[in-house]
């Protein structure tokens, strides 16, 4: 059998590393065309040594010499076009793995090749679902979520007919049960201290804030083209039951497996077959208990903002989104407190001029703008 060609975007990150470990355990049935990453030349360079793609691309054009100099039998480009010519390639499979918004162009130009993305970047189908989504048909391309949540709904949903409810489940993250006081407190190392995941520093804070939870409602709607009323979020501190479908029969499907994301790239890697991972198996007779809960939307907002978000415009999931991560960044620099993360995104969702999104150039500017629009208004809160 001929290896599926591979190209992994954002391979220097979290998502990107556990794909080529994946790739690794089954190298006899990939072979890798393509790596692109942030700015991490060291790290790309030693994946570029292992898996010997024809491409290699950094988007961080100051780090193209140190890159250069490190890899042989590849051709070696730097830049943002690099990253997009990266995801243009003749690949099988694209990983679409950069983190936030730096993903959507080098995305859509990989799904607008028509053949299979795995989608590891929620921001950019926040900020711009319904045109991804668009293209996503049009190409006729096969998309499959990567999160773990969604990956999960992927693997119980059948046809989509009969759906009553899909349910999200969140780990509650390290605030879980602790008093609003205390959270409003809270520091960046308490933040990131996530319960049962390995993540980076954004993506945890957006697990204590639980935004990370609201920001895959809105995937979610995208993804399975469900309302709001149908996408239930439930917190499950063991991280063991990932995602669940309700049918109109009462039949409710449940995805278990281990906190570990190597299950669901596995998933999406050898689509529509199953292929191993490296990973620990979940031991059935060690799990002493599942608990569930439904979450305090006093003391985690986002859950109940983000509700108001899918019933507005584009404009305002984007706001949602960008004002978010600046946000984040604000508080894990120490220019602002751990709820001033939440309130600047709803102070910001209350006083922006929304306008309509009618194409990626559209989004991307909007984006920009409201990105320099939240400094400001944190600057003059600090």
């Amino acid at each position: 059998m001929t290896p599926r060609t591979v190209t992994v975007l954002g391979s220097t990150g979290s998502i990107g590393r556990q794909t080529l470990e994946v790739i690794q355990q089954q190298s006899k049935d990939f072979s890798v065309v393509a790596l692109a990453a942030g700015s991490n030349a060291d790290v790309l360079a030693q994946q570029a040594h292992i898996f010997k793609p024809k491409f290699v691309a950094i988007a961080d054009e100051r780090a193209y010499r140190a890159l250069k100099d490190q890899v042989q039998g590849a051709k070696v480009e730097a830049g943002m076009d690099a990253v997009i010519e990266a995801a243009r390639m003749d690949a099988d499979i694209t990983m679409a793995a950069i983190v936030g918004t730096a993903g959507l162009k080098p995305t859509m130009e990989a799904i607008r090749r028509g053949k299979t993305v795995a989608f590891a970047s929620k921001e950019c189908l926040v900020a711009a679902g319904s045109i991804m989504m668009d293209a996503v048909k049009k190409h006729g391309t096969t998309f499959l979520p990567v999160d773990s949540e969604h990956n999960a709904i992927f693997q119980v949903l059948n046809s989509g007919q009969g759906v009553r409810r899909i349910v999200l489940t969140a780990s509650g993250g390290p605030f879980r049960e602790w008093s609003a006081e205390k959270i409003a407190a809270a520091t960046p190392e308490q933040a990131i201290a996530h319960p049962t995941w390995s993540m980076g520093p954004k993506i945890s804070v957006d697990s204590a804030t639980l935004m990370n939870k609201a920001l895959e409602v809105i995937e979610a709607h995208h993804l399975f083209n469900l309302p709001s009323e149908k996408i239930e979020v439930i917190l499950h501190p063991q991280s063991t039951v990932h995602g669940m479908v309700e049918y109109e029969d009462g039949s409710l499907l449940a995805q278990l497996g281990p906190s570990d994301m190597r299950t669901p790239i596995a998933v999406c890697m050898g689509w529509p077959q199953r292929i191993p991972t490296p990973g620990a198996r979940l031991d059935l007779a060690k799990l002493s208990q599942l608990d569930f809960a439904q979450p305090d939307t006093a003391r985690f907002p986002s859950l109940k903002l983000v509700r108001d978000v899918l019933a507005g415009t584009p404009a305002d999931a984007i706001i949602f989104n960008a004002a978010n991560e600046i946000a984040v960044a604000a508080f894990l620099n120490r220019e602002a407190g751990f709820n001033q993360i939440v309130n600047t995104v709803s102070r910001m969702l209350d006083s922006c001029h929304k306008v309509a999104m009618n194409s990626l150039d559209d989004v991307l500017a909007y984006d920009d703008t409201i990105r320099s629009q939240t400094l400001q208004i944190l600057k003059k809160a600090a």
